[in-house]
């Protein structure tokens, strides 16, 4: 099992930045890939960024690129979520997620932290 815990969020003004963290534990020498996904009110949810565990690779989700950046603390098993220029549209709430495989659905999730971006 992996458990997965978010921090870092809050209430911030546009154009502001915040940095959520995410403290992986348990089985996380089986983690593959690791994601950030959000959902707001009244929307699906949707992955934003995605890495890698080691790190190498990422991807992100087109509203989000050039402004977001994830990244990994290997020795501390910490997943970062830098967000910058923030922007109403990103108030959510911001989970981090892991899985074992290549490809699949994420498997362990963490509980959330809710980023409310004032305009």
């Amino acid at each position: 099992q992996v458990q997965l815990v978010e921090s870092g969020g809050g209430l911030v003004q546009a154009g502001g930045s915040l940095r959520l963290s995410c403290a992986a534990s348990g089985r996380t020498s089986t983690i593959v890939r690791i994601a950030w996904f959000r959902q707001a009110p009244g929307k699906e949810r949707e992955r934003v960024a995605a890495s890698t565990w080691t790190g190498e690779l990422t991807a992100y989700a087109d509203p989000v690129k050039g402004r977001f950046a994830i990244s990994k603390d290997n020795a501390k098993n910490m997943v970062y979520l830098q967000i910058n220029s923030l922007k109403p549209e990103d108030t959510a709430v911001y989970f981090c997620a892991a899985r074992r495989n290549i490809v699949g659905n994420y498997e362990y999730w963490g509980q959330g932290t809710q980023v409310t971006v004032s305009s």
